[in-house]
């Protein structure tokens, strides 16, 4: 496994870049999906509680929302009808301006860039394909598939700097789940607000700083 290490202004060789509210607009619609899922059982689960839990895998979203009892009785069941509802909904997504120029800028200047998503393969690829990316433009993709446990555990984040062979790193992304893996690796985290989280729910959960969107990050030509 990758010995991480942290990071120092200009010390960074590897940016863990969130999917999901970070690069491409996806919050609500994963919410919107999550919600029709619990509908389908007559789950009443409040709409603010749903949002401010996308990031979380499906794995542990479930019994967080749901409980215990949920997850075991329909929580397999849940994640299949979320899924089906979400591709119904992908057609509406969009990419976050900027998105993919970060990318661009960062690998230019030498950083290995890779994908640290909660979500699934499928989902992943279809945000590539939104960006004008593919995998070839990354040190890594990494998603739900390839690690264990989904965030917040830090298992994605240290899969995906194991693939990019990455040292020391940060992490960018939308939710306060992403900063507590974060924190669980001790490495920064950067917010961005385009998840629909408020800034100071970032900062409380660890994060060194927090940004409007990516674009912002473009504009001043970020190097970490």
């Amino acid at each position: 496994m990758t010995a991480v290490t942290h990071a120092e202004p200009g010390a960074v060789d590897c940016v863990l870049l969130d999917v999901d509210g970070t690069l491409i607009d996806s919050t609500y619609l994963h919410a919107l999906a999550w919600q029709r899922a619990f509908a389908r059982h007559q789950l009443d689960v409040p709409w603010w509680e749903t949002h401010f839990a996308i990031g979380m895998g499906g794995d542990l979203l479930v019994p967080h929302l749901g409980g215990p009892a949920v997850e075991e009785r329909i929580g397999e069941q849940l994640r299949a009808q979320w899924a089906e509802e979400y591709r119904a909904v992908l057609p509406e997504v969009r990419a976050i301006p900027g998105a993919a120029d970060l990318v661009g800028h960062l690998v230019a200047a030498g950083h290995r860039v890779a994908l640290a998503s909660s979500g699934a393969d499928e989902f992943t690829d279809a945000a590539l394909s939104l960006l004008g990316l593919d995998r070839d433009d990354f040190a890594a993709v990494t998603s739900s598939d390839d690690a264990e446990r989904s965030k917040p555990a830090p298992d994605l984040l240290r899969a995906a700097m194991d693939s990019a062979g990455g040292s020391t790193a940060v992490l960018v992304g939308d939710s306060v789940w992403d900063a507590q893996a974060a924190n669980q690796m001790s490495i920064p985290f950067v917010g961005v607000r385009t998840g629909g989280i408020a800034e100071s729910d970032l900062l409380g959960a660890g994060a060194s700083r927090v940004v409007d969107s990516v674009v912002t990050l473009v504009d001043e030509s970020w190097r970490p």
